[in-house]
């Protein structure tokens, strides 16, 4: 089986993706990370050198290759879903889950991390609101096509894994 764990930056896909691989006894993969070691190439620098579209050609393939294994909890980039046929592909290849977590709670988690992330890094906190908000609107519609969603406020990982674990059984 294959967990896809899809949702905006900073839902927590790296930190839920790591924690239910090691539950389930299956190997983790973060797709950005996956994309710069097969490429040699930091995600930044592959966009300054090709471009988003270049970008996105590549995470497409780095996607079909990654979804051809077995026993695998993936972490996907928050535009992942967006692309191509990405999201489709996704559903076809695994069991997709998306990690919503309202607008307020991404602003808070994001606002200390801002300068990890170079997609807001170089945003006023008062100005962060209103592009987060700008992003799920046009992502929500891609996002909302997984399988399973689970919201997520104050769980603690235990919870929001159990959570999981629950859907995927089912």
């Amino acid at each position: 089986m294959i967990i896809s764990l899809i949702g905006y930056m900073g839902s927590g896909k790296s930190t839920t993706g790591k924690d239910l691989a090691k539950t389930l006894g299956y190997e983790f993969i973060d797709l950005d990370q996956f994309i710069e070691q097969k490429y040699n190439l930091e995600i930044t620098d592959i966009f300054s050198k090709y471009g988003e579209i270049g970008f996105r050609k590549r995470e497409r393939e780095a996607l079909h290759e990654v979804l051809q294994q077995t026993n695998l909890v993936l972490s996907l980039g928050g535009g992942t879903p967006v692309y191509y046929d990405n999201m489709d592909f996704i559903n076809k290849n695994s069991e997709s889950i998306f990690l919503r977590v309202q607008l307020p709670y991404l602003v808070k988690r994001l606002e200390s991390k801002k300068h990890t992330r170079p997609l807001i890094a170089h945003l006023e906190n008062e100005d962060l609101m209103e592009f987060i908000a700008k992003h799920l609107f046009e992502r929500n519609q891609f996002y909302q096509k997984a399988k399973y969603t689970i919201s997520i406020t104050t769980q603690s990982t235990y919870e929001v894994l159990n959570e999981i674990m629950e859907k995927i059984k089912s």
